[in-house]
């Protein structure tokens, strides 16, 4: 592992289920991100994408390989040691934005103050700021677009600086044009704040501001640029 690197994924192998029923999911996989670098996975429904990200961001176990972020050794960690080190050095954005709809856009973070017991509003306000959000910070979910609730979910990732951010398929239920502000944003905050950013994606046309790209086929991961 070089020092600049965030993550590291060394013959990562995930199998699931035994015997006849067993399927190797992701099948010797090598990869690696810096920070500062916006990287996109595609591949089709089925070919590993989300095994691959749920391995990398620690939510599964592996079956054999070896798995470092920031040079902490991930691949045999208990759940429990697992799951602070996930919240001290991940950030995840999914799908849908996962916004608690009870919750003000201001709440949603204040609520993430709670659970660390580290109050800071100046944080909250940058960082609404940065993303253009500032003006919605009284409304719900429900009254924002789908790109401003995925805006959010954004901002929500990157409250407790994480190194790497791991976002799922997250332009999937918006039209075109949030799609792209959201592809786009992601590349800024990656190359603006040295975060090391993998996206997963179908969508190809989202990978046009990544600096890699990597196509996942059965289990296997190659890069196309």
């Amino acid at each position: 592992m070089t020092v600049n690197n965030v993550l590291v994924m060394e013959n990562v192998v995930k199998k699931f289920g035994q015997g006849h029923t067993e399927v190797t999911a992701l099948k010797g996989i090598d990869f690696s991100v810096s920070p500062g670098e916006f990287v996109s996975i595609i591949g089709p429904s089925g070919s590993g994408k989300s095994t691959f990200l749920t391995i990398a961001g620690g939510l599964q176990s592996l079956t054999s390989g070896k798995i470092e972020i920031n040079g902490q050794d991930y691949s045999h960690m208990s759940e429990k040691a697992r799951s602070r080190a996930r919240f001290k050095n991940i950030g995840f954005i999914l799908q849908t934005s996962n916004l608690i709809p009870f919750l003000k856009v201001r709440e949603q973070f204040e609520f993430i103050e709670r659970l660390t017991r580290q109050k800071n509003e100046d944080k909250i306000k940058n960082l609404l700021e940065s993303l253009d959000i500032w003006d919605l910070r009284e409304k719900y979910p429900k009254s924002l677009s789908g790109g401003e609730r995925q805006r959010v979910a954004i901002a929500r990732s990157l409250f407790n600086n994480p190194s790497l951010i791991l976002a799922d398929e997250p332009t999937a239920s918006l039209d075109s044009n949030h799609a792209f502000e959201v592809a786009k944003l992601l590349a800024k905050e990656a190359h603006g704040l040295q975060k090391a950013i993998v996206m997963v994606t179908h969508d190809e046309r989202m990978t046009q501001w990544c600096d890699r790209i990597y196509q996942m086929s059965d289990g296997v991961l190659s890069q196309v640029k």
